[in-house]
């Protein structure tokens, strides 16, 4: 990643086509280490494509990822069974679930600011 965001910062400091030693240079500034086969492996994928279709494909392929799909189905399962009448235990939880916070919040151990 630090290879990646060193070609960026190089691309947009106006380096169309940054090599090596530009990229090296990024790196040795703010003290990290910078291995040659990453660097020679991020210039070969990237060589004579542009930023905006690199940036372009990669908005592509992260559309495809799944992401935020799990918390989802768990907030829909209790709402399909409270159709079946099983809205009762959901209501108790949500109370026991106030009631928990509020103790966790009044808990000073004896010490308070205003005393």
């Amino acid at each position: 990643m630090k290879v990646i965001a060193a070609y960026l910062l190089a691309v947009l400091g106006g380096n169309e086509t940054p090599s090596a030693a530009d990229l090296k240079n990024i790196l040795g500034s703010v003290g990290a280490e910078a291995e040659e086969e990453k660097i020679q492996l991020l210039l070969s994928e990237v060589k004579g494509k542009s930023i905006v279709e690199l940036i372009a494909s990669g908005r592509e392929k992260l559309a495809s990822v799944p992401s935020g799909g799990g918390a989802v189905a768990v907030a829909a399962a209790p709402a399909g069974g409270a159709a079946g009448g099983g809205s009762a235990p959901a209501a108790e939880a949500k109370e026991e679930k106030k009631v928990e916070e509020k103790e966790e919040s009044d808990d000073d151990m004896g010490f308070s600011l205003f005393d």
